[in-house]
């Protein structure tokens, strides 16, 4: 019988046990990219609170990129050291940690020197070129840094979500097309990055589904995992668009987008990782128990409990106390709203 406390290995990435800090938005960073005091504070608490291994927050794979403030990066070599110090810190708690490299939106970069943000229709071939070299130096900064392994972030709205959705990508060239024009950014990446950092795990969160009419469908997004696969992906986490669903009741509607990525355990060999609303061991075990699903990753019970997971080891099995209320994407730097109230 499986249970989260499992010590497991998932190709490259051996862990304590099954919990994973899935990548959470923090907001922190300065103009540079680099990681500040506070969110160093954020990352050895979480380190020691429990978790098998934590997903870096939102890390863009671009100087140029805007898309929101305070971002943090592996965008340049200037960024390595701060990036190596958290790696010692979370190491040093015996807990394994993966960059998440995304792009929140393509800025280009025209003669004149303004910037402009260009979407998948609007992109040449060689700026498309372009992104997959920038998720490739990125990786092997991380490789450089230390990191145990990096994600792809294909999900939630950003660059690689809306390069692979029929919504925004509506190219006629390899790039386009259909599903497997769409993906092939995706591929392109993985093999990249597999090829100049072959000692890092390379984990993909993509969207089930993007939940908007005439977006990507789940048959659309089990066809590229499916793809990502047979090229040898490392693991694949399971997500969706409007991920952060309020209401969440323990046993009642609790793993959300369980049911595809049960599906895709059946499909794939790929240690298959699910995020979104658990909230209870007695329900993510019995995901754990009754499916091939293999890893376990959560968000928001961590931003209020950040030793969440020790506490359900020491033998206090209530569940997380985060209420699903989504304050936490409203107060400064991504916080509980029940702890800023000194009500933990």
């Amino acid at each position: 019988m499986k249970t989260i406390f499992d010590e497991v290995k998932i190709n490259k990435l051996k862990v304590k046990n099954r919990i994973i800090r899935s990548a959470t938005w923090e907001g922190m960073a300065p103009e540079d990219g680099s990681f500040p005091e506070e969110l160093f504070n954020v990352y050895h608490e979480l380190a020691k609170g429990g978790v098998g291994t934590i997903i870096t927050g939102f890390t863009s794979v671009a100087d140029e990129d805007q898309y929101f403030n305070g971002i943090t990066r592996l965008s340049n070599d200037k960024q390595i050291p701060s990036n190596r110090k958290v790696i010692e810190m979370v190491h040093g708690e015996d807990v394994r940690i993966i960059s998440q490299l995304a792009l929140g939106g393509y800025y280009k970069i025209f003669y004149d020197g303004s910037i402009d943000l260009v979407e998948p229709d609007r992109m040449s071939t060689d700026d498309i070129k372009l992104v997959i070299n920038q998720f490739k130096d990125a990786a092997i900064r991380a490789m450089q840094a230390g990191f145990d392994g990096v994600q792809i972030h294909g999900a939630h709205h950003f660059f690689l979500s809306r390069f692979i959705s029929p919504v925004y990508n509506h190219r006629a060239d390899e790039y386009g097309k259909d599903v497997f024009g769409r993906m092939k950014i995706l591929k392109d990446i993985y093999l990249a990055i597999s090829e100049v950092a072959p000692s890092l795990h390379i984990s993909m969160k993509i969207n089930c589904s993007d939940f908007i009419l005439g977006g990507l469908t789940e048959d659309e997004s089990m066809m590229i995992c499916e793809e990502m696969a047979k090229l040898g992906i490392d693991s694949i986490e399971v997500s969706g668009n409007g991920t952060s669903r309020g209401g969440i009741r323990v046993g009642v509607n609790e793993a959300y987008f369980g049911e595809f990525a049960a599906s895709l355990a059946e499909r794939v060999d790929t240690p298959i990782i699910l995020v979104g609303g658990h909230r209870s061991i007695e329900n993510m075990e019995k995901v754990l128990n009754s499916t091939k699903i293999e890893m376990l990753s959560i968000s928001r019970p961590l931003i209020r409990e950040p030793g969440l997971i020790n506490r359900w080891k020491s033998g206090d099995s209530r569940p997380a106390t985060c209420v699903s209320c989504n304050a936490c994407y409203n107060t400064p730097n991504h916080k509980c709203i029940f702890v800023l109230r000194g009500m933990e």
